[in-house]
C-alpha cells in the first residue's frame, strides 16, 4: 500500500468516524428529548407545540456537544502538538542539548525527519514517566510534537528508539495526528453533556419547585453522556487498533530493520512498568500512544496485544521468549546507553569519506512515486549520511535559536557584490546592523557548502527557528521574501527556501495552511496543471525544443488529448503560488498521477541536477507528498 492509498484510507476512516459519532449524538439527543417530555409531562401538548419543544431541546443539546467539541479542538489546535505534550508534563528538549540521552533522541528525530522529508518536530520528554511509551501530536507536520517517556530514553537502545520514533513519524506523515485531535474533541463534547447532567442534579438539592423534572433530565443527560462516552471509547479503540499495524510496518521502512521496533515492544512486555503512564490525563491521549497507556479490557484496548504486534513484524517470534526476558530483566533492568556501547551505536560522529561532487542523478518516476512518504531502507542511511556531511559548526548554529536566523539569511545572501550590499542594507533596516553583519559572515562560510546540503540544513534549523517570538517570525517571513527579490530575479533555491519557510512558519503561527485547500480534480484544475508542468519544464532543459518535449511527456500522463500547448507563465516560478491551493486538494489517485508527471518532466533528459531535485522535493512538499532523499551520491562531502 503506497502513501496515496493510505491517505485515501485515512479520509475514509475520518468520514466513518464522523458518521459513527453523529449516530451516537443522535441517540443521545433522543434520550434527552424523551427525558424532557416525560419529566415535564409534555405528552399531552398539541403536536405542533411538542415538535417545537423537541426541536429546541435537540438543538440545544447538539449545540452544547458541538460547541464543547469545537472549543476543545480549537484549544488543542492553537497550541500545536506541544500543548498536548505539556499537558502530560512534557519538558522541551533543546535543539543544542549536550545531555547524552537527549542528544541521542534529537539526532534520531533529525535523521528520520530528513529521511521522511517532513519538518523537524518539537521534541519533549515526559520526565516523570518511567514506563516505555511515546506519542506524536499536532494539527499538521509543521506544528507537530513528538514526546517520549524517560523510561523509553533509559531502557531503549538507539535502534529501538529509532523504531519507536519511526512509528510516531508514520502518524505524522499519514495524517493520523489530526484524526487523533478530532477524537479527543468529540469525546470531550459528549462527556460535557454528562457534566451538565451532574450539575443539574446538584442544582436540585434543597429545592422543591420543579426539582423532580430537572433531576430526571439531569439523570438522563448524565446517563446519555456516559453511555455516549462508552460507545465513543469503543469507536476510538477500534480506529486506533487499525492504525497501529500500519504505523509498526512504516517504522520498519523508516529504520531499515525490524529488530528496533520489535525490541522496544519486547521490553514493554518484559518490564514491570510496561507502557502504563501515571499521568491523570492519559485517557485523553491513550489512542495516540505507542503502547497501551492504561490497563483496559480488550473492548477498550487502543492497541493490539503485544505478542500479536511482534509476530506480525517477526513471524518467527515465540511468545515464550517474553518469559525469559522478564526473568532476566527482573535481575538487571536494561540500560539503553549501555546497550549502545556494547552494540557500537555510540554518539561518535566520524567524518564521512570524501566523494566526487555529483551534480546529476538518475531517477525512475515510478520509484519516486512509490517512495512518497514511504522511505525505503536506503532513505534512512542517506539521511544519516547527509547530516554527517554537513560541517558541525553549521549544525551547531542551526540548532540554536540565537544563531539560526542569520544562518537562514546567509543562505539567501547573493554572491554578486552589489546585490549582497543591497541585501545587507535591507537586513540592517529590518533587524539591525549586528544581525546583518552576522548574515554576511554566514554567507561567506556557506558559499563553500555543497548545494545539495542547503535544504537539509534548513530542515535542521526549522526546529530552532520555530522557537523565535511570533512577532519576529512574521518579520522573518517578510525579510525572506524581500531578500530573494532584491535583484529582480528568483533562483530555484531562493524559491524553494522561501516557499518552504513560508508554509512551515505560517502553519506554526496560524495552525493552518497559507491558503484554504479546495477539493479539485485534474480536469477542474487543468489550467493550474499546465502552469505547473510548463514552469518545471523550464528548469534544467538546455533549449526550447527540449522544454516543450519535457512538458508534453508529463502532460500526456495527466491531461486528456489534445494536450494543451506549452505555456510557461511570464512571472516564472512565482506563478506557482496560485497553483498550490488547487492542486493540493486533488484526491489520492489524481495526486499520484500528478506527481508521476512532475518527475517525468523534470527527469525527461534521463538525469536530474541538484537544482531540479530541490525543486521536485519542494513542489511535492507543498502538495503534502513528501519525497525522501533520492540518492546519496548527490550529497558529497564538503570540500
Amino acid at each position: 500500500m503506497n502513501f496515496f492509498e493510505r491517505q485515501r484510507r485515512v479520509r475514509t476512516l475520518s468520514r466513518r468516524l464522523v458518521l459513527l459519532f453523529a449516530l451516537a449524538v443522535i441517540g443521545i439527543v433522543i434520550v434527552v428529548d424523551a427525558a424532557v417530555i416525560v419529566g415535564f409531562q409534555l405528552q399531552d401538548l398539541p403536536v405542533a407545540q411538542l415538535l417545537t419543544v423537541v426541536a429546541v431541546v435537540s438543538a440545544l443539546t447538539m449545540v452544547m456537544i458541538g460547541a464543547a467539541s469545537l472549543i476543545r479542538m480549537a484549544l488543542l489546535r492553537s497550541g500545536g502538538g506541544g500543548r498536548v505534550a505539556q499537558q502530560l508534563g512534557g519538558v522541551y528538549v533543546p535543539e543544542d542539548t549536550t545531555d547524552p540521552s537527549l542528544r541521542r533522541l534529537r539526532n534520531v528525530v533529525e535523521e528520520i525527519s530528513i529521511a521522511s522529508a517532513v519538518p523537524v518536530p518539537e521534541v519533549y520528554v515526559l520526565e516523570q514517566e518511567s514506563a516505555i511509551n511515546a506519542f506524536a501530536a499536532g494539527w499538521s507536520p509543521a506544528d507537530a510534537a513528538v514526546a517520549v517517556t524517560r523510561g523509553a530514553l533509559d531502557r531503549l537502545n538507539r535502534d529501538e528508539l529509532q523504531g519507536v520514533i519511526g512509528h510516531e513519524f508514520s502518524h505524522v506523515v499519514n495524517g493520523d495526528m489530526r484524526l487523533n485531535l478530532r477524537l479527543m474533541g468529540l469525546l470531550f463534547g459528549i462527556l460535557a453533556l454528562a457534566v451538565v447532567g451532574r450539575l443539574m442534579l446538584y442544582s436540585t438539592r434543597g429545592s422543591r419547585k420543579n426539582a423532580a423534572p430537572i433531576a430526571l433530565v439531569g439523570i438522563a443527560a448524565l446517563v446519555a453522556g456516559y453511555v455516549g462516552v462508552f460507545f465513543g471509547r469503543l469507536i476510538k479503540a477500534a480506529v486506533s487498533r487499525q492504525r497501529e499495524y500500519l504505523a509498526d510496518a512504516s517504522a520498519v521502512q523508516y529504520t531499515r530493520q525490524t529488530s528496533g521496533i520489535t525490541g522496544a515492544l519486547k521490553k514493554i512486555a518484559g518490564l514491570p512498568g510496561g507502557s502504563r503512564l501515571a499521568s491523570g490525563k492519559v485517557e485523553d491521549v491513550s489512542h495516540m500512544l505507542f503502547g497501551d497507556g492504561l490497563k483496559l479490557s480488550s473492548w477498550f484496548a487502543t492497541h493490539p496485544p503485544l505478542p500479536e504486534r511482534i509476530r506480525v513484524l517477526d513471524p518467527a517470534f515465540d511468545p515464550a521468549e517474553l518469559q525469559a526476558l522478564t526473568q532476566r530483566w527482573a535481575m538487571e533492568p536494561p540500560s539503553g546507553l549501555a546497550e549502545d556501547q556494547a552494540l557500537g551505536l555510540g554518539p561518535v560522529r566520524e567524518p564521512a569519506p570524501v566523494q566526487p561532487a555529483a551534480r546529476h542523478v538518475r531517477v525512475d518516476p515510478d520509484q519516486v512515486v512509490a517512495s512518497v512518504a514511504t522511505p525505503e531502507p536506503d532513505s534512512y542511511r542517506r539521511a544519516a549520511a547527509i547530516l554527517d556531511r554537513i560541517p558541525e559548526p553549521f549544525l551547531t548554529r542551526a540548532r540554536h535559536p540565537d544563531t539560526v536566523v542569520p544562518l537562514m539569511f546567509g543562505l539567501l545572501t547573493a554572491a554578486d557584490p552589489d546585490t549582497r550590499e543591497e541585501q545587507h542594507t535591507t537586513l540592517a533596516v529590518r533587524h539591525g546592523v549586528p544581525l546583518a553583519d552576522a548574515a554576511w559572515s554566514e554567507a561567506e562560510a556557506l558559499s563553500r557548502l555543497h548545494p545539495a546540503l542547503r535544504l537539509p540544513l534548513v530542515q535542521v534549523g526549522f526546529s530552532a527557528l520555530r522557537r523565535r517570538p511570533l512577532a519576529e517570525l512574521e518579520l522573518i517571513l517578510g525579510t525572506v521574501s524581500d531578500l530573494s527579490r532584491v535583484d529582480g530575479q528568483l533562483s530555484v533555491f531562493e524559491y524553494c527556501l522561501s516557499r518552504l519557510l513560508h508554509r512551515e512558519l505560517y502553519e506554526v503561527m496560524n495552525h493552518a495552511g497559507p491558503a484554504r485547500v479546495r477539493r479539485q480534480t485534474l480536469a477542474g484544475g487543468r489550467a493550474h496543471v499546465v502552469t505547473l508542468l510548463s514552469t518545471l519544464a523550464l528548469v534544467g532543459q538546455p533549449d526550447p525544443e527540449r522544454e516543450r518535449a519535457a512538458y508534453r511527456a508529463g502532460a500526456a500522463l495527466v491531461l486528456p488529448e489534445p494536450v494543451p500547448e506549452f505555456a510557461p507563465p511570464g512571472q516564472g516560478l512565482v506563478a506557482l503560488d496560485a497553483t498550490w491551493p488547487e492542486l493540493d486538494g486533488l484526491a489520492g489517485p489524481d495526486k499520484q498521477r500528478l506527481v508521476t508527471s512532475l518527475v517525468t518532466v523534470i527527469s525527461h533528459d534521463g538525469v536530474m541536477t541538484v537544482e531540479e531535485v530541490e525543486l521536485l522535493r519542494t513542489v511535492c512538499a507543498l502538495l503534502h507528498c513528501p519525497v525522501p532523499p533520492l540518492v546519496e551520491t548527490s550529497v558529497p562531502s564538503p570540500a
